[in-house]
């Protein structure tokens, strides 16, 4: 994140007091595991409905086409919590919400870069994450490039 654009957020951050303290590793990982069963459930949907669409014999990230019809499953599903809500079922067993800089729940632009860079973030492993042990607001890459940041209720 540029300088300008880490200055702009914490002075936004410092104006608006009223969110929550910011979300440690161990509880992100706690929500990661949540959302986990979340999404196996509904990549188990997406597959029985393209079985009922008669698509079949297909293998994840072995068929490209058949990968991206997944992964839009799971895309959907975090997009959708992160815009509509605040929060996924997993933040929401751990108390936890995404927001911007002045406390909004994220648009999609910020919600999908949130979740590209997430992708990045554990391919990488995990550097992403565990930068959210050296940052002063427990960031991790994608709290960083979307602007965005995870905070406890």
């Amino acid at each position: 994140m540029s300088d300008s654009c880490n200055k702009a957020f914490h002075a936004v951050k410092k104006k608006n007091q009223t969110s929550g303290s910011p979300c440690g590793l161990p509880r992100r990982l706690a929500i990661i595991l949540y959302d986990a069963v979340v999404v196996l459930a509904l990549l188990m949907l997406a597959a029985l409905l393209a079985i009922l669409a008669g698509i079949e014999n297909q293998v994840a990230l072995k068929d490209p086409w058949y990968t991206l019809y997944l992964a839009l499953f799971w895309f959907a599903y975090f997009c959708w919590c992160w815009h509509r809500g605040g929060m996924t079922v997993g933040m929401r067993a751990w108390r936890v919400k995404i927001e911007d800089a002045n406390g909004n729940r994220p648009g999609w632009g910020r919600s999908m870069i949130r979740l590209l860079v997430a992708v990045v973030s554990a391919a990488v492993a995990g550097a992403g994450f565990l930068w959210s042990l050296a940052d002063t607001d427990r960031r991790t890459w994608h709290d960083i490039a979307s602007a965005t940041r995870l905070v406890r209720i």
